[in-house]
């Protein structure tokens, strides 16, 4: 009798912790706002989930699963950090592929001397994304290069390094650079600081989020359920609402 409690309570037990399962999202810090939005309503459809996200910049987010930090879905501010992981085996075949677009603008208090690329040497302090691990830093860089004034603006040493963009937002938000290279949905999010001129296209690389399950994730019939909503059509509701633009 007592062995027939003990397996009762042994399938009891499994069947629990399979329900509450815990699934580990890494997800690009830009989409902070969105993706709180998209779990809060992925959970009241699921409640049995329980999602665990881990907030930061794309490149930061990539090296950790490449450590073995535990991550189910990944999405990356750029294709460049989801490839590092596409060539080091931890995205499930298959799965990766872009599907929103953002845009670069540069935000500051308003009536900065700053209306174009050409007039940031006229500031003493712009915040940006490390450029080496934060995918908004380095569209920011590409801008600059190309619109030629990167090498000054770093020989002056007015460039702030942040974290993540949006501790380069906060940067501007709250007058500690005079602005910041943010992506547009970003910069909305600003309770002081404005857009103060839109980057040209033209000066850098097309704003694109890649997403995917890892190898991990793959073995969780939930990961599939959140990444599929995330791409349907009450999910692109939510990520449009963030100023993001939905590519199929």
């Amino acid at each position: 009798m007592l062995k027939k409690i003990c397996i009762a309570l042994s399938i009891l037990l499994c069947a629990t912790a399979v329900q509450a399962e815990t699934l580990n999202i890494s997800v690009a810090a830009s989409m902070t706002n969105a993706f709180k939005d998209i779990i809060s309503e992925f959970n009241r459809q699921n409640p049995a989930t329980k999602i665990q996200p881990n907030f930061g910049s794309s490149g930061s987010l990539a090296k950790q699963i490449a450590q073995g930090a535990p991550a189910d879905l990944f999405v990356s501010a750029n294709p460049k950090w989801m490839k590092y992981l596409v060539d080091g085996a931890m995205i499930a075949p298959g799965t990766d592929g872009i599907f929103v677009a953002n845009s670069l603008v540069f935000t500051g208090t308003p009536g900065s001397t700053a209306t174009d690329m050409a007039s940031l040497v006229t500031l003493k302090r712009i915040a940006i994304g490390t450029p080496q691990s934060v995918p908004a830093g380095q569209y920011a860089k590409e801008a600059m290069v190309k619109a030629g004034v990167w090498q000054k603006l770093e020989n002056e040493n007015k460039l702030v390094m942040a974290k993540d963009v949006r501790q380069a937002l906060i940067y501007a938000d709250r007058g500690e650079a005079d602005g910041a290279f943010v992506y547009r949905t970003d910069a909305l999010l600003a309770q002081k600081a404005k857009i103060l001129f839109e980057v040209p296209q033209a000066l850098y690389s097309p704003v694109v989020y890649p997403m995917a399950i890892t190898t991990g994730g793959a073995k969780k019939p939930q990961t599939t359920a959140l990444y599929n909503f995330i791409k349907s059509d009450a999910g692109h509701t939510i990520l449009v609402k963030y100023g993001f633009k939905p590519i199929e």
